[in-house]
């Protein structure tokens, strides 16, 4: 692979990106590509043309933005070493555009030769596949340039600038094009505290264990408090599991409260347990799940 620092600017377009389905395609069908997530796309541009001759391109001029009421959606994967971009063009057109880094590294500004269709190419080669509007390449050679790229947390591209030449079949024509998206900095993740009170209630008629404990979280979220509370009695092992929700809004931490039925015919008595505990929520930016997770030792008392 050549590789090379460039100098210089491309123009940007604003965008704020989506989760995309993007896809690999063959000639005779599609393949999903990685799943990631991003916001929604308010501004971007795409743009490719092709020579007499190509397939993909079939010798014409294509052009998109979101100003033009067409979708531009972009995301990339977990190691940040594949962009994929997907248009869906007001007029009803459909593309799909996949750049990859060689295998181990995250993509870079620079300009990737030698590349081989994407998601087949070779550990130490990079990747790109153009395709949409029931047309894609068999097998594929080309090249792309990376002027800028930035990239958030789960999937977030904050900044794309690239252009890319391929050639599908090996053939000498090519589809050649560019896409431009600058975002705003990206959302920052979710973050949970969570915390066990180490006094707790044994109780005296039910042989539960009940538990208290509280919440915190950076963003409105709704979140599960799970876990498993043990102790040894007697030497008999007593076990119960426990679960609520609370509503955590940021600020101040949120109380919960559960209550472990035992698994077995001996109930849970005063004295120490030990209690594992688990809190989990959705990121409502990025639809990933966050948690956090606590094993303290709890005293409880009669109840």
């Amino acid at each position: 692979m050549e590789f090379r620092v460039l100098r210089g600017g491309l123009s940007r377009a604003v965008t704020v990106v989506a989760l995309a389905a993007a896809l690999a395609t063959g000639s005779t069908g599609l393949l999903p590509a990685m799943e990631a997530h991003a916001a929604p796309a308010t501004e971007g541009t795409f743009a490719f043309s092709g020579d007499e001759g190509d397939y993909i391109s079939l010798g014409q001029s294509y052009a998109y933005a979101t100003a033009s009421q067409d979708r531009v959606d972009v995301y990339a994967n977990a190691d940040n070493s594949v962009v994929s971009l997907s248009v869906d063009g007001a007029n009803g057109d459909w593309w799909y555009l996949n750049l990859a880094a060689p295998s181990g590294s995250a993509l870079a500004p620079g300009t990737y030769a030698g590349a081989t269709r994407h998601p087949f190419n070779g550990p130490s080669e990079p990747g790109l596949s153009l395709d949409g509007n029931g047309r894609g390449c068999n097998t594929l050679t080309g090249s792309f340039t990376i002027e800028a790229v930035e990239f958030g947390p789960a999937g977030y591209v904050e900044t794309l600038d690239a252009t890319f030449e391929q050639h599908c079949e090996g053939g000498v024509e090519a589809a050649r094009g560019e896409v431009h998206i600058d975002n705003p900095e990206p959302p920052a993740a979710l973050v949970l505290g969570l915390a066990v009170a180490l006094q707790g209630t044994a109780g005296t008629l039910n042989g539960k264990a009940t538990l208290h404990g509280s919440v915190s979280c950076s963003k409105p979220v709704r979140v599960d408090v799970s876990g498993d509370v043990t102790q040894v009695k007697k030497q008999k092992l007593i076990r119960g599991s426990y679960a609520t929700v609370v509503n955590c809004v940021p600020g101040a931490p949120v109380a919960w409260s559960a209550t472990a039925a035992p698994t077995g015919d001996v109930p849970f008595q005063r004295g120490d347990v030990e209690v594992e505990a688990r809190a989990t929520a959705i990121d409502p930016d990025y639809d990933e799940s966050v948690s956090a997770a606590e094993t303290v030792a709890v005293h409880l008392a009669r109840g």
